[in-house]
């Protein structure tokens, strides 16, 4: 790589950031350290599936379970979907000023898509990374759609996603639980089922034994040789939210949604409105699961075929109300969250590193000894760890380690580091 021609020939420079797409950024880069620590810390099953825990859970009723269902799981991987799309059409809009084209942000998807890979197999079988740069190709040909049909492609195609995976995926609790009365298709359908859980469960369990007992290399060439293609194979379950939900955020970015161009009354009406709608029907759903004992198609039917709509209506009011509020917090801690949020590539595979030094029976071992309460303490811990690195390293660097070196890759060019 050649060193940097200038800044016509870069990256956005801190003072042409939208501040508030900085802040929603650090809000969902520390949200989705929630959403993932019981996966971290426990068999990948566990994070919808309690009985799948190793040891106990400290949480005997659910409402634990419940309450990260109903405020985390999956609304912090939307609004880090809307702000990724928004960040794809603000990236074009620049390399469009510059004359580039979009293989400049083909290029840097493809590299995105490296590095998700690499997080997914020699870090932890969770990455997003991966699936974003696979859609983000995706959006590519739709970029120089008129606003209004770029909105309506994203509604219209996240609502019938939202169905087809309630079609497929909803009924699973309820045929999976009900009793058979002796019909025949419906027992060979539930022994099907019954044996894809036990096959699901097994895999974990190996991979668990693995993090257990196992050198980080056996670790590693276990998910080579055993999981593939599961990067792309799983993607089917996610692509339904991800492709819509990214042109819905470019939408709103040229909407002005991040940068003041919505009234902040709208924002604060509507946001409540979406937040508490998107709250009650989630709400409804984890007693739905609860009432079923928190059987595994249960969780599944909750995760996958119930919440699309109401975890999409919630995510967009956090969004909204986020995008409202965050002008008026200018505290040290909202200070730190912006820059969380400047660094959230470095913060999110970071804590990926973290873990693995943290769980895994190799390095310290914590890997099936926490409780949920206790891994929530873990997320406390690294949260203080973003809010402390984050800010004195942006005033000392332009940019986080890995938001650095992707800009490099992205232009083939070695831009300054140091202030």
């Amino acid at each position: 790589m050649s060193s940097a021609q200038g800044p016509s020939a870069g990256p956005v420079t801190a003072k042409d950031r939208i501040e508030t797409l900085d802040f929603v950024r650090g809000i969902a880069v520390m949200g989705i350290l929630v959403a993932n620590i019981v996966a971290f810390g426990q068999p990948f099953s566990a994070y919808t599936y309690p009985s799948a825990w190793i040891g106990g859970s400290g949480d005997p009723d659910g409402w634990l379970w419940i309450a990260q269902f109903v405020l985390i799981d999956g609304k912090m991987r939307v609004l880090f979907t809307l702000l990724f799309g928004a960040g794809v059409y603000l990236f074009m809009e620049r390399a469009w000023g510059r004359g580039q084209t979009r293989w400049l942000q083909a290029w840097r998807l493809l590299i995105l898509l490296a590095i998700g890979l690499i997080h997914f197999f020699f870090l932890w079988q969770g990455d997003i990374l991966a699936l974003y740069g696979m859609c983000g190709l995706g959006v590519l040909p739709l970029l120089k759609l008129s606003l209004k049909r770029m909105m309506g492609i994203g509604v219209t195609a996240y609502v019938v996603g939202a169905l087809i995976l309630g079609a497929i995926m909803a009924p699973l609790g309820f045929m999976a639980d009900s009793p058979a009365r002796g019909e025949a298709g419906m027992v060979e359908f539930q022994d099907a089922l019954a044996t894809g859980k036990a096959q699901t469960l097994e895999k974990d369990a190996a991979l668990s034994k693995l993090k257990l007992e196992g050198s980080y290399g056996e670790i590693v060439a276990h998910k080579l040789s055993e999981n593939t293609f599961d990067p792309f194979i799983n993607a089917w379950l996610i692509v339904f939210e991800c492709i819509p939900m990214m042109l819905i955020g470019m939408a709103l970015y040229r909407m002005g949604f991040f940068s003041g161009g919505v009234p902040p009354s709208d924002l604060k009406k509507w946001g409540w409105i979406g937040l508490l709608i998107g709250a009650l029907g989630n709400l409804a759903i984890a007693l739905y699961v609860q009432g079923a004992g928190f059987s595994y198609y249960s969780t599944i039917s909750a995760f996958f075929g119930l919440s699309p709509f109401p975890r999409a209506i919630m995510a967009l009011g956090i969004a909204a109300l986020l995008v409202a509020y965050s002008p008026a917090w200018s505290g040290w801690l909202a200070v730190r969250i912006r820059a969380a949020g400047r660094a959230a590539f470095t913060n999110y595979l970071g804590t990926s590193v973290v873990m693995v030094f943290l769980m895994h029976g190799w390095a310290l071992g914590l890997y099936g000894e926490l409780s949920r309460p206790e891994l929530y303490l873990v997320v406390l811990a690294c949260w203080a760890v973003m809010l402390a690195w984050s800010k004195p390293w942006l005033e000392r660097y332009r940019y986080g380690p890995l938001e650095w070196l992707w800009r490099c890759l992205t232009y083939r060019q070695v831009f300054p580091l140091k202030r």
